[in-house]
């Protein structure tokens, strides 16, 4: 049995609300699983009880205790849960350039004065810059884009099944 932290104290709405989202069924597993460790520390369990009785590890718990106690009591539970703006650039290309770009790829090239009996992801990129969808573009950005949007086949074929069995 480890050492308790000093308890959290929740008001009454805090309490109804954390409760709600555990015993809701559309709410994210994360925001679940914050809210019974937010539960579990207001009703006196160490962070090591909390850990063990969720399965969780002792640093996550810990983790979301701080996060609980530094939060402003002006937001709503579900922005004391919810995760934070993570680091990295923000994206370069726009979902209107990638939908641009979607729909120059499903005209044929010879509509544009090209060449060509399909598209490449270079020259689809090419032909994006001189339209002027975008400044710039690889044509690895070009083909990721184009291979994201593509239907997927179905490895089960009823159609082609059918026609082989007598």
């Amino acid at each position: 049995m480890g050492v308790a932290a000093a308890a959290i104290c929740l008001s009454l709405s805090e309490q109804e609300e954390l409760e709600h989202l555990v015993r809701c069924s559309s709410a994210a597993h994360c925001i679940v699983q914050r809210a019974r460790m937010i539960l579990a520390l207001a009703r006196g369990l160490s962070i090591t009880e909390t850990s063990q009785h969720l399965g969780v590890w002792r640093k996550t718990v810990s983790g979301w205790r701080l996060r609980w106690l530094s939060s402003h009591s002006g937001q709503t539970v579900a922005e004391r849960l919810s995760d934070q703006q993570r680091s990295g650039a923000p994206p370069r290309i726009t979902a209107e350039e990638t939908c641009a770009i979607i729909a120059l790829a499903c005209r044929p090239p010879a509509d544009f004065g090209l060449p060509l009996s399909h598209w490449s992801a270079g020259d689809l990129a090419r032909e994006a810059q001189v339209r002027g969808i975008v400044a710039s573009i690889s044509p690895r950005t070009a083909g990721r884009i184009l291979k994201r949007c593509r239907p997927q086949a179905t490895s089960f074929t009823p159609l082609a099944d059918a026609e082989i069995r007598p």
